[in-house]
């Protein structure tokens, strides 16, 4: 990677508290009473916080989403050394969205540029805008690094962003930091080689949830007022490009539906208090809700038969089949003795798989751009 970093490439803070150092808090969950590894949390923090947030939590709540970050790490922990900058990609990183930025994790963003784009100049590269996920409450921009640098070396600028996870917020605070964000990005596009009539968003997990969320309000003045969004940041997106979603957020299924599931599991991890303030914002909650209320951009979906969220990107693409809307779905179909799992294009970009996803996501944005 072209060494023209904004500020550090490594985002470790290492003033923060680590796990048994003399910073840390009473009532902070420790790595070791739940059986994991300490080097596993001390690894991840160079793309998560970890118990830095907790030591104010009630202990309970603390502790679930302690437990789910270590879950999440364990699995990306090994992947890790496998995570390469692609050659050609120039990085400025950890760009104050907000001003409290340089204090606060969440509010910062990174910019990818293909080398070459930058040399030409012009107003031609179009725009993805990465969301990360880690079930809402794990990851930043830094966990998606390796995949939106492989992105940016198909030719398009990417914007990698960060927003607080819980429990620093809730939904709606996430929708608004994404908010925040959209807005630098609107004001800034120009100083860059950039098409703003080409910008697409994509996300992955929680980040694909928070994307599809985010192009609702963007394109319905009701959606954003349902989400406390004064006014949307107007970029007029050209597309989406959804990975292993979790698009069903709604309190009100019925049990044993996949948006029980998906409410009552993500309320024992990030608490209730999470999905606070939403009373009004629960047609937007479901696929169906969601599709029939909202004007959507185009739209491609991608998942796996061995992904554990198969079935919301199938449920979402059946709410969008009904509405005629512009979109694919690409579910790739595992052999007996192979596993690609959860969002493999992100954290498996070194597998052939995923060498052809990203070019499918490339070819979808260009033929939309």
């Amino acid at each position: 990677m072209t060494a023209s970093d904004r500020t550090r490439t490594d985002t470790t803070d290492t003033t923060r508290p680590t796990a048994g150092g003399q910073a840390r808090h009473r009532g902070t969950p420790k790595a070791e009473d739940g059986g994991i590894d300490p080097s596993v949390v001390e690894r991840a923090r160079r793309w998560s916080d970890m118990d830095e947030d907790l030591a104010d939590v009630p202990e309970e709540l603390a502790r679930s989403v302690f437990d789910a970050r270590c879950a999440m790490a364990s699995s990306d922990v090994p992947r890790s050394p496998l995570w390469e900058d692609p050659d050609g990609v120039d990085a400025l990183t950890d760009i104050p969205y907000l001003p409290d930025g340089d204090s606060v994790r969440g509010h910062r963003l990174d910019l990818y540029l293909p080398h070459d784009a930058v040399l030409r100049g012009g107003r031609t590269t179009p725009v993805f805008i990465d969301v990360h996920g880690g079930a809402f409450c794990y990851g930043s921009k830094e966990l998606n690094r390796n995949f939106a640098a492989h992105l940016c070396a198909l030719g398009f600028g990417v914007v990698g962003l960060n927003y607080r996870v819980a429990p620093q917020t809730d939904l709606k605070g996430q929708l608004a930091d994404i908010q925040s964000a959209l807005q630098w990005v609107k004001t800034h596009l120009e100083e860059h080689p950039l098409d703003p009539s080409a910008v697409f968003l994509t996300g992955d997990s929680a980040g694909a949830a928070l994307a599809l969320l985010t192009l609702a309000i963007e394109s319905s003045p009701d959606a954003a007022h349902a989400f406390g969004v004064r006014k949307a940041s107007g970029l007029g997106f050209s597309g989406g490009v959804l990975v292993s979603g979790v698009y069903d957020l709604s309190r009100n299924g019925a049990p044993g539906t996949g948006r029980h599931r998906a409410y009552t599991s993500l309320k024992g991890t990030v608490g209730e208090d999470f999905f606070a303030g939403l009373d009004d914002a629960q047609r937007w909650l479901t696929p169906q809700g969601l599709v029939k209320s909202t004007n959507l951009p185009p739209l491609m979906l991608t998942t796996s038969s061995d992904d554990f969220l198969e079935s919301e990107t199938l449920d979402l693409a059946a709410a969008l089949a009904r509405r005629h809307s512009d979109f694919e779905v690409h579910d790739w179909k595992t052999a007996r003795h192979q596993t690609l799992g959860h969002v493999f294009p992100v954290c498996l970009t070194w597998i052939e798989e995923s060498r052809r996803a990203l070019e499918l996501m490339r070819d979808f944005a260009l033929s939309r751009a």
